[in-house]
């Protein structure tokens, strides 16, 4: 069943997504070359729980860290881990939830590791742009299948490949709600989008073919060919004329700017 949230609930929301997209722009601070992703969690943890919230992902169905670290041909779920060392050059897909107030925040932002090849500069911007795509389409009176089209259209365009069987979801005082949100679709098909419906937005992108593969930490999922992957994510509330983006990436922004200058 599909939840509509009142106008208090989708407050509480933004205020679980908002800690989402600070606590990401804290970990850009330390996300360079020869950090563990272990590190990263702690930071994550800490900041989080600072903040009078507590990790949404930690014991999610046995998952057994606050955030999910994904480098390079990771797609999505990759464990932090003490021997996972970022190198120059890497991707990482960083997911981070919270609980805070009942409700759930969830975001994921693509870093780059110090000086990123242009082609690997160009997917995450492409997959970047399938985001924006994607929640223009997210407005009342539209479906999910619009969602799905206009990400799948942009990234086949630019030569890349939507993982299918990870996708959005609704979001709520649970971290997965209905409706699930592909990256993928046809255009008036799909669950219709009402005011006050709240999903998360995901697209998953590959450099080379859409399949994927699961490692045998039971978690990690990743590119079958090995090639790079890009993920994204804003939660957003459904609303008329144009979706109520609950997610910023403004502070990640802020912070890479301040690191480049």
């Amino acid at each position: 069943m599909i939840l509509i949230k009142t106008a208090d609930e989708i407050e509480l929301l933004r205020q679980s997504n908002m800690l989402v997209s600070t606590t990401l722009a804290e970990l850009a601070k330390f996300i360079k070359p020869g950090v563990s992703t272990e590190r990263l969690d702690q930071i994550a943890e800490a900041f989080i729980r600072d903040h009078g919230a507590v990790p949404g992902f930690l014991g999610y169905q046995g998952y057994p860290k606050t955030l999910c670290t994904s480098v390079n041909s990771e797609v999505v779920h990759g464990i932090p881990s003490e021997k996972v060392i970022l190198q120059e050059g890497d991707q990482l897909s960083v997911d981070c939830g919270v609980i805070m107030n009942g409700f759930y925040g969830d975001s994921a932002f693509s870093f780059e590791v110090g000086e990123v090849s242009a082609e690997l500069r160009r997917l995450l911007d492409t997959t970047r742009e399938c985001l924006r795509l994607g929640v223009e389409q997210a407005v009342e009176g539209k479906r999910v299948g619009d969602i799905g089209y206009a990400v799948q259209q942009h990234a086949e365009s630019n030569g890349y490949t939507v993982v299918r069987e990870m996708v959005g979801h609704g979001l709520g005082r649970h971290l997965h709600e209905a409706p699930e949100v592909p990256n993928y679709g046809r255009r008036g098909t799909g669950p219709k989008l009402k005011k006050g419906m709240v999903i998360c937005i995901e697209p998953m992108i590959n450099m080379g073919r859409r399949q994927i593969k699961q490692e045998s930490d039971g978690w990690t999922i990743r590119t079958a060919d090995n090639r790079p992957s890009a993920h994204f994510e804003w939660a957003v509330a459904v609303d008329k004329g144009k979706a109520d983006v609950l997610t910023t990436f403004s502070y990640i922004d802020e912070e890479l700017l301040k690191q480049s200058n």
